[in-house]
């Protein structure tokens, strides 16, 4: 299935101190995506997002436990979300890593020392997690200025062999593969002075199952005939039933360029990336830069694709200024901007779930190449809708070969919705 769209005669691939959190909602978004035919996908994508998001995170907000003594700012409250629909469909195949969907929840910024008992127990969990594994992370946990935050994202990706109309093994190319996965993150961003550099580092954790517990035939087989598009036959060679784990650690870097909201006027701006990934989903390493070139660019780490785990949405620069001295100056509101951005990471990749097969039992896979590229261009708008703060970014994606029998490099589009509450 193009996971979520796909054309009728292409084919898929193969083979501490704290914050808030909160789960979204499933890949069902697909179907709607169908129904409105691919030139509507993503409007359908955003109409969902829109009416769905909102009303889950003020139901999760009105369920936030109220525990004594815990101030406003300690407890759970979410400012936003991101909804992201990923597709080779939109670059005419259907093949290889065929479709992946999310929808994310993002918490509202904390500053200074936070209080475990105030947190929900999953997050606090996760925090002690890190604080064993990565007592630095928090090391500045006093510095009002650092702040972090909580992100929460449930997904799904697809990947599918080139022939869809085969029902054998296809030895040569990738396995019928699907994960489901729900990930969270802590971000943390802070301003080093004696550099000129502002710093956005993440720890996350994913958790899923790869196999047919993912559901990726029938949401495939669900898209696929709500469009007319032939079903794919071989998916009872799919990789096996398996539990998915992930431990990504991830850290950009850009120059300091203010608290406000939006970096003003027609501007230009790079940031770079490292980030180290370990487990059954995928154990790799990959360096990378972001480009970017605009009108009123937002104060931000950029755009990206999909990754498993969750979405890496920073603390706000604006939030930061306006709650550490009150004010709600013209820098701190959010303006209508657009700009053009591209990217370019290189990863070496020492396991992928989608290449490899099963870690834990005998399954089908193929030859995984161990350093793979991957660029992207794409334009991003923001700005308010309806009274709310709202961010476009759509993008092409480009991707070198995976595997050794792989016949060429794979495109696919990405789009994404992101809505402040």
């Amino acid at each position: 299935m193009k996971a979520s769209v796909s054309s009728v005669n292409s084919s898929r691939c193969r083979k501490c101190v704290p914050h808030e959190f909160l789960a979204n909602s499933p890949p069902l978004t697909m179907h709607l995506l169908a129904r409105h035919g691919l030139g509507k996908a993503a409007l359908a994508l955003m109409l969902y997002f829109l009416y769905l998001v909102p009303t889950m995170a003020q139901a999760a907000s009105e369920d936030a436990p109220s525990i004594k003594d815990c101030k406003a700012n300690e407890v759970v409250r979410f400012r936003g979300g991101t909804a992201r629909l990923e597709n080779d469909l939109f670059t005419s195949t259907d093949q290889n890593y065929t479709n992946g969907v999310a929808l994310t929840l993002v918490s509202h910024d904390m500053a200074g020392r936070l209080r475990p008992e105030c947190l929900p127990v999953p997050v606090r969990l996760h925090a002690e997690l890190i604080k064993f594994m990565n007592p630095d992370f928090w090391a500045d946990a006093g510095n009002s200025a650092n702040t972090q935050n909580v992100v929460v994202k449930f997904g799904q990706s697809i990947y599918t062999p080139k022939n869809f109309s085969r029902t054998d093994l296809i030895l040569d190319d990738r396995p019928y593969a699907g994960l489901l996965y729900m990930g969270l993150s802590w971000n943390r961003r802070k301003h080093e002075p004696q550099t000129n550099l502002e710093m956005l580092d993440t720890r996350e954790i994913t958790l899923g199952v790869i196999g047919p517990w993912s559901l990726a035939e029938q949401s495939q087989n669900v898209v696929h005939d709500a469009i007319g598009a032939d079903r794919f036959l071989g998916w009872q060679h799919q990789l096996k039933n398996e539990p998915a784990i992930q431990l990504a650690l991830d850290r950009k870097f850009r120059d300091y360029r203010g608290t406000g909201a939006i970096i003003p006027g027609f501007s230009s701006d790079s940031i770079r990336s490292m980030g180290l990934r370990l487990g059954n989903i995928e154990t790799s390493a990959t360096l990378g830069i972001e480009g970017r070139i605009g009108w009123n660019l937002p104060n931000d780490f950029g755009s990206y694709p999909i990754r498993p785990g969750a979405e890496n949405r920073p603390p706000s620069a604006a939030s930061i200024h306006s709650e550490a001295d009150g004010a709600n100056t013209t820098a701190t509101k959010p303006r209508s901007g657009i700009h053009l951005f591209g990217t370019l990471e290189t990863k070496l990749v020492a396991h992928d779930f989608s290449l490899d097969g099963n870690l834990f039992r005998s399954s089908h896979s193929v030859t995984r190449r161990p350093w793979v590229a991957q660029a992207a261009v794409g334009i991003s708008v923001h700005g308010l809708l309806a009274g709310h703060g709202a961010k476009l970014a759509v993008m092409r994606v480009y991707r070198s070969r995976e595997f050794e029998e792989q016949v060429s490099n794979q495109a696919y589009g990405s789009v994404a919705l992101s809505i402040e509450f």
